[in-house]
C-alpha cells in the first residue's frame, strides 16, 4: 500500500472512530439524567441553603424524572463539601448548592483546594435574600444607623459585632459598614448563627448581621431591634426597617445569594437542562410561598450570566479581604 493510501486510510479510520465515539456519547447527554443525582450542600441540614434547595427539588424531580438526593457535607465554613464536588466527574450527577460564601470565604482562608470560578461549571443563581438585617440588643442606645455610627465614634473599639465566620454574611457587611463610616467596632468570633444570636439576646454582644427570616421572630418578640437592611430595597416582612443606603451609606448593597454549580467541564446541554428545571421549579406557587416566608426571592439567572456574576463577586471578595487585611496591619 502506498504511503498516501495508508495515510488516507488512517485518517478515514480516525474519522470513523471519532464519529462513533460521538454517536456513543451523544445519547448520554441527550438522555440525561438516567440515574439518581446527588446535590451536595456544604453546610448543616436546616440552614438557609438546605431549606431552599429542598423546596425546589421535588419540582425539579418532576421535570428531570430522576431522584435528587441531598447530601450535607459541612465543615470549614463550606470548604469541605465544595472541595469534594470540585473533584467529582463533570457528568451532571453531582451538584453543589451553596451561598455567596462560595466566593466570600476563600480569600479569608489558607490553602483552599479549589478556585471558586475556574473549578466549577456555573449553572444558575437560584435565589437571593433582601440582605441581612442589622440587629442590636435593645440595651444599645442607637435607634437607627446614624445613631449607631455616632455611638461607635464616641466609643471607639467598645461596641462589638458577632462574626459567625470570616467571609460569611455576618462578617462582610459589618466590615463594609466599618470601612464606609470610619468606625471602630470589635469583631467577636462565633462558631455559628445560633450561638451568636443567643449572646446578642443576652446582651453579651451588641450587633449582629443575620438573615431576615431569623431576625424577624426576635424583632417581633422585642428581644432584638432591627436598625437596617443591607439590600437595595426593603423587605415586606420588616417594612419599617430602612436599608443602609437609605440611611446615608450610599451604594451599600450586600445580599446573601444561593447558587448551583457542577464540576468544571460539564456539557452545556446538561447545564441547560438543569437550569431549565430550576427555572420551572421557581415558578411554582408553593415554592414562591415558601420563599416568601423565608424572605427569599427566586432568580434563575442563566448560566453565562451567572458565570460572569460569580467572577465579579469573587473579585469583589478579594478586594474586601485585602482591605480588611490592610486595616488589621495598621
Amino acid at each position: 500500500m502506498r504511503p498516501t493510501t495508508r495515510r488516507t486510510a488512517l485518517l478515514a479510520a480516525l474519522a470513523l472512530a471519532g464519529s462513533s465515539a460521538f454517536a456513543q456519547g451523544a445519547p448520554a447527554t441527550r438522555d440525561f439524567p438516567t440515574k439518581p443525582i446527588k446535590v451536595v450542600v456544604p453546610s448543616p441540614a436546616g440552614g438557609p441553603p438546605d431549606l431552599i434547595v429542598r423546596a425546589i427539588l421535588p419540582k425539579m424531580h418532576e421535570v428531570l424524572g430522576q431522584p435528587i438526593i441531598v447530601e450535607n457535607r459541612a465543615g470549614a465554613g463550606g470548604l469541605v463539601g465544595t472541595a469534594y464536588v470540585a473533584k467529582q466527574p463533570a457528568d451532571g450527577y453531582t451538584w453543589l448548592f451553596t451561598t455567596a460564601s462560595h466566593v466570600n470565604i476563600p480569600p479569608f482562608a489558607d490553602n483552599v483546594p479549589y478556585d471558586p470560578v475556574k473549578d466549577f461549571t456555573h449553572v444558575t443563581l437560584a435565589a437571593q435574600n433582601f440582605g441581612q438585617a442589622m440587629v442590636v440588643n435593645p440595651g444599645v442606645e442607637a435607634k437607627n444607623l446614624q445613631e449607631l455610627i455616632a455611638l461607635a465614634k464616641k466609643n471607639p473599639g467598645k461596641l462589638t459585632y458577632a462574626n459567625a465566620g470570616n467571609g460569611t454574611a455576618s462578617h462582610i457587611p459589618a466590615e463594609l459598614m466599618k470601612a464606609m463610616s470610619g468606625i471602630d467596632i470589635l469583631s467577636v468570633p462565633y462558631k455559628g448563627i445560633p450561638e451568636a444570636t443567643s449572646d446578642l439576646i443576652a446582651g453579651r454582644i451588641d450587633i449582629f448581621f443575620v438573615g431576615t427570616n431569623i431576625a424577624l421572630q426576635h424583632v417581633q418578640s422585642g428581644r432584638l431591634r432591627a436598625l437596617a437592611l443591607t439590600g437595595k430595597k426593603r423587605w415586606k416582612g420588616l417594612p419599617e426597617v430602612p436599608t443602609m443606603d437609605e440611611q446615608g451609606l450610599r451604594g451599600f448593597e450586600k445580599v446573601n445569594w444561593f447558587g448551583l454549580w457542577l464540576p468544571a467541564g460539564a456539557p452545556p446541554e446538561i447545564v441547560a437542562k438543569i437550569h431549565a428545571a430550576v427555572a420551572a421549579a421557581l415558578q411554582e406557587p408553593d415554592v414562591k410561598a415558601q420563599f416568601d416566608q423565608q424572605g427569599i426571592e427566586g432568580v434563575a439567572l442563566p448560566p453565562r450570566e451567572f458565570a460572569a456574576f460569580v467572577a465579579s463577586e469573587a473579585k469583589a471578595a478579594q478586594e474586601i479581604a485585602q482591605r480588611i487585611h490592610a486595616g488589621a496591619k495598621k
